[in-house]
């Protein structure tokens, strides 16, 4: 006499179907079909149900990671010594993978690879799309064909920090312009009156819409015609905030704006140097808000970039033009704020 219990599992009685998937999650079988075919169309968190009712139910896959299906996408990076540079990597690589897409990233200057050599790279590899930050794009004097050559080839790509407006490409980027007249407006607020701008070269277009910034807020809150004498020019690194700031203490500053927050360190560094205090004798404001500023001696006060919401444009937009649902190039530009800490405080009385 045959036994009267239930089918053992993974019998052919019991191996669900699409429609038992579709059902135990509460959506349609068309919806389920783009899940197990890596489509687009479907949010993160119906993709996550489906995937979670396969297992459930004992839905049997080739392969578990199915979102890998999206394919690669390249995040080039101009490198991973400024602080802000890897923060907004990790969170491009962290949505990325969210959104089932296999990131792969490619720092500047690394390991003997240029930009164009990486773009060969991933071209070959079937890249999916690409995401530059703050890459050759940024650069004024740099040759855009690579950028046109990529278009050429129907691959979308989302520029990051540094808009080109002779691209057929999304780009996102902090509003710098605005960021620096705010961080100058509240050092007015202080009581400062001669203020400064360290900043890196003026070829790299975030450079020049600080400037733009800073000298707008000169003329309009200090009726500062010429803001040349104003403006000290290094590199973005400690050495070259350091130097900047040197020259602009000297020159009577009693407040200055960097153009980074390693610029700022070493602003920083360049007063105490010459027997001032931060920020009793000299105030400094950096930028970008990058990971550990908060514990730095004095706290450093700066401008926060929206890194995870630059990100987020910037993945989103990429996708859309993965997909083919973008609606045309865009730019994006997001608000910093203004972080107030120990570096900044009141103009010395003796200014």
């Amino acid at each position: 006499m045959s036994g009267g219990g239930a089918p053992k599992r993974g019998s052919t009685q019991e191996r669900p179907r699409l429609e038992d998937l579709a059902k135990h999650v509460g959506v349609s079988l068309a919806t389920v079909s783009r899940v197990l075919n890596g489509r687009s169309g479907v949010s993160r968190d119906v993709r996550q149900a489906v995937l979670t009712a396969m297992d459930d139910l004992g839905y049997e896959r080739a392969d578990r990671a199915l979102g890998t299906a999206r394919g690669q996408v390249g995040i080039i990076v101009a490198d991973l010594v400024n602080p802000i540079f890897p923060a907004m990597a990790q969170a491009a690589v962290s949505l990325l993978s969210q959104e089932d897409f296999i990131p792969v990233l490619c720092a500047l200057p690394g390991g003997g690879r240029s930009e164009d050599e990486y773009i060969e790279l991933l071209t070959r590899q079937g890249v999916a799309g690409i995401i530059f930050i703050c890459a050759s794009h940024a650069d004024g004097q740099a040759n855009m064909e690579r950028y046109h050559r990529l278009q050429g080839r129907g691959i979308p790509y989302v520029l990051v920090n540094g808009s080109r407006p002779e691209l057929d490409a999304t780009s996102v980027a902090n509003d710098d312009a605005k960021a620096i007249f705010d961080a100058v407006q509240y050092l007015v607020t202080m009581g400062h009156r001669k203020i400064g701008l360290s900043i890196g070269p003026h070829r790299f277009l975030p450079s020049r819409s600080k400037i733009e910034g800073f000298r707008r807020a000169l003329k309009e809150l200090l009726g500062v015609d010429d803001a040349a004498p104003h403006i000290a020019t290094s590199m973005f690194t400690i050495e070259g905030g350091h130097s900047a700031a040197a020259e602009l203490i000297q020159a009577g500053h009693t407040a200055f704006v960097c153009a980074s927050d390693l610029m700022a360190l070493g602003a920083v560094r360049a007063a105490r140097s010459l027997g001032l205090g931060v920020p009793e004798d000299v105030s400094v404001i950096g930028f970008d808000d990058s990971p550990l500023m908060a514990l730095t001696d004095p706290p450093l006060s700066t401008l926060r970039q929206p890194v995870n919401a630059i990100a987020h444009a910037a993945v989103q937009a990429l996708i859309a033009g993965i997909s083919g649902e973008a609606g045309g190039p865009s730019q994006v530009l997001l608000q910093s704020d203004l972080v107030v800490r120990g570096s900044a405080g009141p103009a010395p009385a003796k200014a």
